[in-house]
């Protein structure tokens, strides 16, 4: 639902009505404010009561007594995604006006929301006080970007009198990147569930190597994608094609340029970081492993995933979110279908196990079929990228011969300083303590 608000949606449409008037951005800005957090509202409402016929559907491998907490919990998280929801629309607004550090610090307040969960309404509440602490995150990310949009004059004004010609046509680009965005999330709870048949512990591998493969793509993928879209979005509402490729290709350079050495370093590395990051307490050395190599599974598709972000944002600036939509509905069925293949070929054919046990040095410890999500994941991932790549490079002939250096530059470049990176630990791991968590940093 926050999606239907998202930047990569309104900021065509800021851009094309500020050009004319600034009086008129804020007509829009008060109409689409009006009518969206009207719907998000609604939908959130009756979610609110679908889901204890939703987790139970969903989440078949849980012990049954686990359902009234996760839909207590639920039921408090969908907070956020109304607040959230509203920190889209805003960022939207601050994107416009490129001041890129007030979004960019959004997430560290959010962060900051959920840590203060954790240290303070935890021990009140329980597991209450985690939820309340991403709602308390989620006001942060609304909150930081009040202060500009005020200042600028764009703070919405609630009316019930919609213009019901400009919201038809924010709908029919905002439906369409919805179901794109909520592809993503459909396969995320569908490997979430699968994962819920396994091993106990399984669910927490396949989250915890999620969020860490999500730090590089957030700092990489989502920064350069974002950072270029409102440029993006100008250059083609003026008719300036030449720049918008200019544009895409640079940010595409930038995004292989970091990606592949990143992922070449979290492969190679991949149990130092689980390790520093996760190691302590009941975390012990085979989660380790487990949570490393699926890790190391999610991480090649890192320049994948950014370049995805990119061509999907420059699709939304050309006002085209139907071909988006339907690649990632093809790649979202992949996803799904190529995990559960991957699971049922783990458990019939023990040369294939042995050989990806052998592969991410997690032989003799249970559990391991977990990896197949992040395999299935990273192949159907892959799938999209080479789709949108080849339709974008057939608009805008050109996009690929640009890119063809920078891809074998950079990836010859990765290779090498892995080599190197695994030699080196060799080297240190006879000089600092490995049995602490600085040492292991080190």
């Amino acid at each position: 639902v926050a999606s239907l608000v998202a930047i990569s949606v309104l900021v065509p449409f800021i851009i094309e009505k500020v050009n004319i008037s600034v009086e008129k951005g804020r007509k829009l800005i008060d109409n689409i404010f009006s009518f969206f957090f009207l719907l998000i509202l609604t939908v959130s409402l009756i979610t609110f009561f679908l889901v204890p016929y939703l987790i139970p559907f969903i989440f078949k491998g849980f012990d049954s007594s686990v359902f009234p907490k996760l839909i207590t919990l639920t039921r408090i998280l969908l907070l956020s995604p109304i607040l959230l929801g509203l920190s889209n629309f805003f960022g939207s607004i601050t994107q416009v006006y490129r001041r890129f550090l007030i979004y960019s610090i959004s997430p560290l307040f959010y962060n900051l929301g959920i840590i203060l969960g954790i240290l303070f309404l935890y021990p009140v509440f329980g597991l209450k006080g985690l939820a309340y602490g991403v709602v308390l995150g989620a006001l942060f990310h609304l909150l930081i970007q009040i202060p500009f949009v005020i200042k600028q004059g764009m703070f919405p004004k609630f009316s019930f009198n919609f213009d019901w010609l400009e919201i038809k046509k924010v709908m029919i680009l905002s439906i369409p990147r919805t179901f794109t965005l909520g592809i993503t999330q459909i396969t995320t709870i569908f490997l979430i569930a699968m994962a819920t048949f396994m091993k106990e512990g399984s669910v927490a591998v396949f989250n915890f190597s999620l969020n860490l493969q999500s730090v590089p793509l957030a700092i990489i993928g989502v920064s350069y994608s974002i950072a270029a879209f409102p440029a993006l979005a100008s250059f083609f509402t003026t008719g300036q094609k030449d720049k918008f490729l200019t544009e895409i290709i640079t940010s595409a350079r930038h995004i292989i340029f970091w990606s592949i050495p990143i992922s070449i370093l979290f492969i190679v590395l991949r149990a130092q970081v689980v390790r520093t990051i996760l190691g302590a307490g009941e975390f012990n050395w085979d989660n380790t492993r487990l949570t490393a190599a699926a890790l190391a599974l999610f991480a090649f598709s890192a320049v994948a995933q950014g370049l995805i972000l990119l061509f999907i944002r420059g699709y939304y600036a050309m006002g085209n979110t139907k071909k988006p939509l339907i690649i990632g509905a093809v790649s979202g069925f992949l996803i799904v279908g190529l995990s559960y293949l991957f699971v049922k070929i783990f458990a019939s054919c023990l040369v294939f196990q042995y050989f990806i046990e052998s592969l991410f040095r997690v032989s003799g410890i249970e559990g391991t079929s977990v990896l197949m999500l992040p395999l299935g994941y990273t192949l159907a991932v892959f799938i999209n990228c080479i789709l949108l790549w080849i339709y974008f490079g057939k608009e805008f002939i050109g996009f690929t011969k640009a890119l063809r250096n920078t891809l074998f530059h950079s990836f010859s470049a990765a290779v090498i300083m892995g080599l190197v990176s695994y030699l080196s630990l060799n080297i240190f791991d006879n000089i600092f303590n490995l049995n602490t968590t600085i040492g292991i940093f080190m």
